[in-house]
C-alpha cells in the first residue's frame, strides 16, 4: 500500500529545524489524543459529580480529560510521541521499509 504522504526534503538532506518542530508537535498531539481516549476508557471521564452535576458536566469532563492528556503528552507521556516522531522522520528523509 502506498502512502499519499510525499517527501518535502529530498532523501539524504537534513530536515530543517522548523520542520522538525512541526513533526514533533504533530507526534505530541497524536499522543495526547491517544492518551485522552485511553483515559476515557479507563473511566477517568466518568461522572463523579466533580462539577456539581448539571447538563454541561459531561462536556466539561471531556475538556478536563483532554487537558490532562495534553499535559501528560507535553511532559513525556508514555513514549508514543517518540515512536511517531521517529516514523515521521524516516518518512521525511525517504527511509521506508
Amino acid at each position: 500500500m502506498e502512502s499519499p504522504i510525499t517527501n518535502t526534503v529530498p532523501p539524504g538532506q537534513t530536515t530543517r529545524p522548523e520542520r522538525l518542530a512541526e513533526l514533533r508537535q504533530a507526534a505530541t498531539e497524536f499522543e495526547a489524543a491517544f492518551l485522552a481516549e485511553a483515559l476515557k476508557s479507563a473511566g477517568l471521564g466518568k461522572s463523579r459529580s466533580d462539577f456539581g452535576g448539571g447538563v454541561g458536566e459531561d462536556q466539561f469532563q471531556d475538556f478536563l480529560v483532554r487537558a490532562q492528556a495534553d499535559e501528560l503528552a507535553r511532559n513525556g507521556g508514555i513514549g508514543v510521541a517518540d515512536i511517531v516522531f521517529r516514523a515521521l522522520m524516516e518518512k521525511e528523509n525517504g527511509k521506508q521499509d
